[in-house]
């Protein structure tokens, strides 16, 4: 295991993150009981994993328990990251969203099944768009002045939000994301027209989830239904994950290529994600030791140029405007006076 920067912080985290969204048995067969979660905890740690992500709606707040317990001793050994945001109908409009009140009660009760006294990453789980910028990064700036928080993150948000935070953040003094969540694979690549760039440029680590697209990848449905396990199970993803021509055939070629090296898919698929830039760090679940290990086997082997080229083009989405637009040969030629070949970057 090798590990990263998270962002501009200096606090280094695994190459891989261990979600945690699967410790607890509350959502039915797609989590794990105490005992299961315990070992895959252990058998990440022990291969060198030191970035744990979780959050207080998963499993009913049962993943935080159980990592709490998980932790034990190894606290200070562990990248400690949940979230805030959600919740399950309560009858309280305030049990969830991005402002001030759910932020502190919501962090005080992570705190305690988590059995710490700090965050090392705390993550907005998505944005509300009823909060304002301005108020969220100022109550987020003041939990890391707390100490109940060293670095703040956001998760599953438009670009423009995250880079005007950002921006607000740095010239006042406050702290800015370190980090970007967001769901990116093959199967989804269109966090490529405006998020990614956007960490890029801000610096910020990425942590992909859904990786294999919730089986989809590995070839776990073609042609068949969709498994009442999956997290995808709605009207909507059995026609979207199962049974698009566009996923299955990407799933085919994932397949292909796996055959090809003595790899698994759920490895390949993950390895094209390492192709995808430096600051991305995925984030991987597991139901067992077995399939933790067998999704770490990714680290062990980089796809050839013509095995991601091909991936790439089986996989490929349009970038749409402005993109494909200031692409065309017209415009390249007049906004370059013609000397694009010319000009090195």
């Amino acid at each position: 295991m090798k590990y990263k920067i998270l962002g501009k912080t200096g606090m280094r985290v695994s190459e891989v993150c261990l979600g945690a969204m699967t410790f607890g048995d509350e959502w039915g067969p797609f989590g794990a009981n105490k005992q299961e979660s315990q070992k895959v905890f252990d058998a990440f740690v022990d291969a060198g994993g030191n970035f744990v992500d979780t959050a207080n709606l998963y499993t009913n707040g049962t993943s935080e328990k159980f990592v709490g317990d998980f932790m034990g001793s190894k606290r200070e050994k562990i990248v400690l990251a949940t979230k805030y945001t959600n919740s399950f109908p309560t009858g309280d409009p305030n049990s969830a969203g991005n402002h001030r009140k759910n932020l502190v009660q919501s962090l005080d009760a992570s705190l305690k099944r988590l059995k710490t006294d700090y965050i090392d990453l705390y993550w907005i789980h998505c944005w509300d768009f009823m909060s304002s910028i301005e108020s969220v990064m100022r109550a987020l700036d003041d939990a890391v002045r707390s100490g109940k928080v060293l670095y703040v993150g956001i998760s599953d948000a438009p670009a423009w939000v995250v880079s005007r935070a950002n921006t607000i953040a740095e010239l006042r003094g406050w702290s800015p994301f370190a980090a970007l969540q967001i769901e990116y694979s093959l199967a989804e690549r269109t966090v490529e027209r405006e998020l990614l760039p956007m960490a890029r440029e801000l610096d910020l680590t990425v942590t992909p989830w859904g990786p294999l697209k919730g089986g989809t990848l590995t070839g776990k449905y073609l042609d068949k239904k969709a498994d009442s396990s999956s997290r995808y199970n709605t009207d909507l993803a059995k026609g979207l994950y199962t049974e698009s021509e566009r996923i299955n055939g990407i799933a085919r070629e994932v397949i292909r290529i796996a055959g090809e090296i003595g790899k698994t898919p759920a490895q390949v698929a993950l390895a094209w994600l390492k192709t995808r830039g430096t600051n991305i760090l995925p984030i991987i679940g597991a139901k067992s030791v077995a399939q933790l290990h067998d999704n770490l086997g990714f680290l062990e082997f980089d796809l050839t140029e013509s095995q991601v080229d091909s991936l790439n083009a089986v996989s490929a989405i349009e970038m749409g405007f402005p993109y494909d637009f200031l692409s065309s040969p017209m415009v390249q030629n007049v906004a370059y006076a013609g000397m694009r070949e010319a000009i090195v970057v």
